[in-house]
This record gives structure tokens, sequence and C-alpha cells, in this order.
């Protein structure tokens, strides 16, 4: 994709992010009109002040969590697409996600499992966010100590579903010894939402997301040379121990975050890198990790768009109007990869 062309595209991805943006501010239960929305972005006050609660306190969060999700799980995805070369990868189906869900079903359920005792005030938000991080880099541990063993990218994929239905083992176990109030909390996060962020919750989503992206910055001129196999890498003079653990934290940090706060959001991680490469027509990395990040946005605050309902009061599971999105994306990318290598 020639320069012009890229500047475009970036440009088009801008203005359709930032038109969902306001309308995910609009619908809802109450609506609110799209001119009212614009005036009170530039700092003029609303006609009505429940406008202003609705807006501030509830739908304005709430949009940002999508976008901040959208993007750190594209990220994600991109880069376990690269990291195990194969672009099945994901965080959601390498049971990365699983993992963080281990992290917090620890924290929510073992208290009445075990008799511990766990404050669940806002330090027991942060518990969780910790909790859901450490747990899904411990996957992504298992998993990359796999990897070094196995080298076929289908078997890979199996072994992450088997980490996946392992972890799903634990957390029904703690299920069963857990007390109602826990369980139903835990219920309620795994359907996934992008609602009930707090201020304080939002900046500390935030700053793990910078800290998450951070390395990938630093780390994305590489990542070319990560796709010609690591043997190739070494011989351009990269760390490749030092670029893996950067992919590791990276990805547990972003992926960990996002589901501590959002629950477990399906396919958003394995599907939008492949709309970016689509889209962008290009395998290089300094183009598909912003290009991946905005699609991630879109894509997130399309699928919170759907889920709202317009005209209706009730509310879909996030994790619903994704699967819808992402899944036949993944079934059209399994017959293209047997197609390939049956042709």
């Amino acid at each position: 994709m020639r320069n012009n062309s890229l500047y475009i595209t970036f440009f088009l991805g801008f203005i359709i992010c930032l038109t969902l943006f306001i309308l995910n501010l609009s619908i809802g239960s109450v609506e609110i009109p799209f001119h009212d929305i614009l005036a009170r972005l530039s700092g003029k006050p609303l006609l009505k002040t429940s406008w202003e609660t609705i807006i501030m306190e509830f739908r304005l969060p709430k949009a940002i969590t999508a976008i901040l999700a959208g993007i750190n799980l594209s990220i994600s995805g991109l880069q376990m697409q690269t990291f195990f070369r194969n672009p099945l990868a994901g965080p959601y189906v390498l049971g990365i996600s699983s993992g963080a869900g281990l992290g917090v079903a620890i924290m929510l359920m073992a208290s009445s499992a075990f008799g511990w005792g766990i404050y669940f005030g806002e330090l027991g938000v942060w518990s969780i966010i910790i909790s859901a991080i450490l747990g899904a880099i411990l996957v992504l541990l298992l998993i990359s100590l796999t990897a070094w063993r196995v080298r076929d990218s289908m078997t890979l994929l199996i072994v992450g579903l088997m980490f996946g239905s392992a972890v799903s083992a634990i957390i029904a176990v703690l299920s069963y010894f857990s007390g109602a109030e826990q369980l139903k909390l835990f219920t309620v996060w795994s359907m996934g939402s992008l609602g009930g962020t707090s201020y304080p919750q939002l900046w500390g989503f935030l700053a793990a997301s910078i800290l998450g992206i951070f390395p990938v910055i630093l780390m994305q001129k590489s990542y070319n040379a990560m796709l010609l196999g690591e043997a190739y890498a070494e011989s351009m003079g990269i760390n490749i121990k030092r670029l893996r653990w950067g992919m590791i934290l990276s990805t547990g940090i972003l992926a960990g975050g996002t589901t501590a706060i959002c629950g477990p959001i399906a396919f958003i991680g394995i599907a939008v890198p492949h709309m970016a490469r689509l889209v962008f027509k290009t395998g290089d990395h300094r183009i598909l990790l912003p290009g991946s990040a905005i699609a991630g946005a879109i894509v997130l605050l399309f699928c919170d768009a759907v889920s709202q309902l317009p005209g209706s009061a009730q509310t879909l599971p996030i994790n619903a109007v994704t699967s819808l999105i992402g899944a036949p994306m993944v079934i059209w990318l399994i017959l293209r990869r047997n197609f390939s290598r049956e042709f």
C-alpha cells in the first residue's frame, strides 16, 4: 500500500472510530441527540441534567473501556500470531483468557471455597486485576514451553484448548464449593461486559494498557524478522530471548488486564489482526500494529453499539455479539488454510 493510500486508510479509520464513539454515547435506553453529544464534548452544557449523568457517569467510561479493550485484545492477538507463526493463534483460543479467568475465579470464589479472607472493596478490584494478569502470564508461559517442543501449529492450538479445558475444570471445582454470592459475581463477570467501570478503574486500565503496549512499540521492528523464523531473526542480530519475554509480558498484561475489567471477550484477538491485514494489504508490523489497534477499537465499539439494542432497555452480553462477528471469520480462516494446503 502506497503512503498516500495508507494515510487515507488511517484517516478513514479514525473518522469511523470517532463516529462510533459518539454513537455509543448517543444510543441506549435513553436516546440523546448527536448534536447534543457534540456540544457536550466541545464543552457546552446539556439541556437536561439527567443526560449529563448518563453520559459522564455511564456511557463515556463504557465507550473508553471499549476502545482500550479493542486495542489491547487486537495487539495481543497479533503478537500471538507472530510469536507462534500461526494465523489461528489468539488470547481466547490459546487459553490465555482462561488463565486470566482462573485468577479472577480464585479471587472471587476461593474465599468461600477454602475460607480465605479476601477484601472486596476498592483494594479487591485491583487484586482481581493483578490476579488476572498473573493467570494469563502463567498459561502463556506453559504454552510457550510447549511451543518449544511442538512445532506443528495445529497441535499447538489443540494444546492451548486443553489448557483452557483444564482451567475450566479447576474453575468448576471452585464453583462447586463456593457460596451463592461469589458464584453469582463470577457468572455475571464471565458473560463479558464493557459497562460498570468506575473512573479509578478506568485510569488503572489505561495505565496497564500503556504498560503493555510500551514493549510492543520498542520491539515492532523485530516482529517482521520473527515471521521468518527464530534462526533468521538471530542472524539479524535480534535477541530472541529478550523478544520472547517481552511478548509474553506484554500479552499477559494486555489480555489479562482486559479480561479482568471486561470479562472474557471472544474472537477479537484472533479475527481483528486478519481484518487489518485485509484492509492494509501488508505484513509489515509497523503498519499492522497501529492498524490492528484502530480496527480493534472500531470493531468493539460497533459490537457494543449492537449489544445496546437501540430503542430497547435490554442489553446483550458483549460476548454474544463478538462471537457472531468473529466465529465466521475464524471458520473462513480454517477453510482457507485447508484449501491452500490442498491446492
